[in-house]
């Protein structure tokens, strides 16, 4: 059974991520003039490749930035 309010509340910030980058992309192909059918397509594909990638990036594997003098 689907769950009640907005998808943000249990996504996780990859998947904010990728719903943020979704949104604008959706934007760019509504102004390239797109069908919803083809938006639907090249949406799916972006957020698969995207999803794909950040599994791969794992968060203790970035070097952290050096703290900077307090002012």
């Amino acid at each position: 059974m689907g769950r009640k309010g907005n998808i943000r509340d249990d996504a996780d910030l990859n998947q904010l991520l990728v719903l943020a980058n979704m949104e604008s992309y959706n934007a760019i192909l509504i102004g390239q003039g797109k069908k919803m059918s083809e938006r639907l397509v090249l949406l799916r594909e972006l957020a698969i490749k995207q999803m794909e990638t950040l599994s791969l990036v794992s968060m203790d594997s970035l070097k952290r930035l050096p703290e900077g003098d307090p002012e």
